[in-house]
């Protein structure tokens, strides 16, 4: 269990945790020589062979908030901690919005040097802490009155932290480790240190983390030791106050500074925006604006950004909405991780909230669709809100970008009814049936469409189709639902074309007799068949006719057409690769030159032809040579042959 400190400059934070653990105070010179903390401490407090406690001493004057809130993130218990001869104080009422903001989960009210006040001035105090306490989460707080100097009440309290030890159940080890960093120092002959409290997942020594810092640089560490409250061991969990000893590649104590964090392979990814539900206090100086400027503290770290809100202009205090930090360095962040804002100056608390979306959009996000989602993100976790985001995500969603934003790999290993997974070329999407369906109704629809516009053309090919009707959809996403519909025979493909299955290109009478008198000259032409002048003076046919026929049988497939008026038969197109095959198995290799000499045509020609055979992919060009593309469906039909 991670107990912490909070509340005013001066009134027995240190003293009651010398009390607590017999360990000493303010251990920094300069925190000795002005008599008050100016950073966090730490102290342990062995309650038996297998329970320790962990403090953090937080500072309590003002210009120190942000050191406090480097340590007050992942605790337990915060004790609020309250002199009875001064009272409330300033600081008691910013620490005491800060854990409201920071959420933790118990807090409990410690009365200090009550040996030079009496019992009335004690019992007034109390009534004007739980008085503070009322619009607060934690009316109910339990309250423990005592004297560091003399010792009276100590044991109270510390017997209740044991009790409460006890009881707080271990918090759930599930998903990748993560730390937040808040100190980092070199041990002769160990290395690099860092400390900070594990807010996830399971971590053992030999392990690889990776560290994400302000300026967005990952570096991959390796667990060299580490210690779990205070004690040496093999591992760690969430909840604990852990030490790792960390290895890496010239690293030094600069490179994992105080707010860098440390997370497992599956959370890489730091971010420059977050999507947060933000809550302005009620005893804020002022409202919150569009772009105000503000420092913005998640975990240890702190860095500069400004707010923009998504919904309305302002947020007077007490108000809540979303909002998008934009921020000066990168953060790491999921799903549910508390941030707290403070004023440009440093000088108050603005308010905080909870993250919705850590790799927030930098465009559309004040759009309808994208508020809505933002609502649904601000309702509820991973489990209740997958199946209804799916119902309106066009491109599904990523697994492995919802364990990022949630850290909840559990929840992903038995999908919901409804819901189903499909492999893409960049990895796996999850969609729900019923949308997945409706893409598969719109690709039909969306060639029903242009058959109808487009009567004479066999039909588009894959990115024209795409352009038509579904620009919507990610290639991936798109590619994956044209080979299931084709696998399914719910579209059919003829060549590079896509089309209905009942769909067929039809030449009228007076083409199909056209037909009859060019087909025999185009045959005989065998590797160099006439030019479209050609036909159509020999025919004595107009030339325009000639070409928007040749054109028309290029797109049902049985020509091609090599470039603007020279179309070869299918047959003679096959023709040709099964001689660009033979060189390129050969020791003279597909060459130009080879080319030209083994069909007799001119070098242009021959370019002409390879470059041809490169655009419907039956060969690749590397340097002055080409291989077959062993792949392509010509090259793999002519070998079986």
């Amino acid at each position: 269990m991670i107990v912490a400190t909070a509340g005013h400059i001066d009134h027995g934070k240190t003293a009651l945790l010398a009390a607590l653990t017999g360990a000493g105070g303010d251990h920094r010179r300069e925190e000795r020589e002005r008599g008050m903390t100016i950073d966090l401490g730490y102290r342990y407090a062995a309650l038996d062979a297998a329970t320790t406690l962990g403090f953090i001493d937080v500072p309590g004057h003002e210009k120190f908030v942000h050191n406090m809130l480097a340590g007050a993130g992942g605790v337990d218990i915060a004790l609020l901690v309250v002199a009875a001869d001064d009272g409330v104080m300033p600081q008691t009422r910013e620490h005491l919005a800060i854990l409201g903001l920071l959420g933790i989960p118990r807090l409990w009210i410690v009365l200090t040097k009550t040996d030079r006040v009496d019992a009335d001035r004690c019992e007034t105090v109390e009534t004007d802490v739980r008085r503070l306490l009322a619009a607060s989460g934690y009316q109910d707080a339990p309250c423990f009155a005592l004297s560091s100097h003399t010792g009276e009440g100590v044991d109270a309290l510390r017997e209740a932290l044991a009790r409460q030890a006890r009881e707080v159940a271990a918090r759930s080890d599930e998903g990748e480790f993560r730390l937040s960093v808040d100190r980092s120092f070199s041990v002769a002959g160990a290395g690099v240190v860092v400390t900070g409290t594990a807010l996830a997942g399971r971590l053992s020594v030999g392990d690889s983390l990776w560290s994400e810092g302000e300026d967005g640089r990952a570096r991959r560490l390796r667990v060299r030791g580490l210690h779990a409250q205070n004690r040496p061991g093999e591992t760690a969990t969430a909840g604990q106050r852990v030490a790792l000893n960390l290895a890496g590649e010239r690293l030094r104590p600069e490179h994992v500074p105080r707010g860098s964090w440390l997370v497992g392979e599956a959370l890489r990814g730091s971010s420059r925006r977050l999507d947060v539900q933000l809550r302005v206090l009620e005893d804020a100086p002022r409202a919150l604006s569009h772009w105000t400027p503000v420092h913005v503290h998640l975990g240890a770290q702190r860095l500069m950004g400004r707010v923009a809100l998504l919904a309305g202009k302002a947020l007077a205090p007490g108000e809540e909405g979303p909002a998008q930090l934009v921020l000066e360095g990168q953060v790491h962040a999921v799903h549910g991780d508390a941030v707290v804002l403070r004023d440009q100056s440093a000088w108050f608390t603005l308010g905080g909230g909870c993250v919705l979306d850590p790799q927030a959009p930098a465009r559309g996000r004040r759009t309808p669709a994208r508020l809505a989602e933002l609502e649904l993100l601000a309702s509820g976790g991973l489990e209740t809100t997958l199946t209804t985001r799916l119902e309106t995500a066009h491109n599904g969603l990523a697994p492995d970008a919802l364990v990022r934003q949630y850290n909840r790999p559990g929840a992903l290993r038995q999908l919901p009814d409804g819901v189903r997974s499909v492999t893409t070329r960049r990895g796996e999407r999850l969609f729900a049936e019923a949308r997945w369906r409706a893409l598969g109704q719109a690709l039909t629809a969306a060639l029903a469409a242009f058959h109808e516009q487009q009567p004479d053309e066999p039909g588009p090919d894959r990115a024209r189709l795409r352009r038509f009707a579904l620009a919507y959809l990610e290639p991936a996403v798109y590619t994956a639902l044209v080979d299931e519909a084709l696998a399914a025979g719910a579209i059919h493909a003829s060549g590079p074309w896509l089309h209905l299955p009942d769909h067929r290109i039809r030449l009228s009478a007076e083409e199909d007799a056209l037909k009859a008198r060019l087909w025999p000259l185009l045959e005989a032409g065998g590797m160099d068949p006439p030019w479209v002048r050609d036909l159509a003076r020999r025919e004595n046919i107009d030339e325009a006719r000639v070409r928007a026929l040749l054109r028309k049988l290029s797109r049902m497939g049985q020509l091609h057409q090599v470039v603007r008026d020279l179309f070869y038969p299918a047959a003679a197109v096959e023709a040709l690769a099964a001689e660009a095959m033979t060189l390129a198995d050969s020791d003279t290799g597909l060459s130009v030159v080879a080319f030209r000499d083994r069909l007799g045509l001119g070098r242009k020609r021959c370019v002409q032809l390879l470059e041809y055979l490169d655009h419907v992919g039956v060969t690749r060009r590397f340097g002055n040579r080409r291989r077959i593309r062993e792949e392509s469906s010509m090259a793999q039909r002519l070998r079986t042959r």
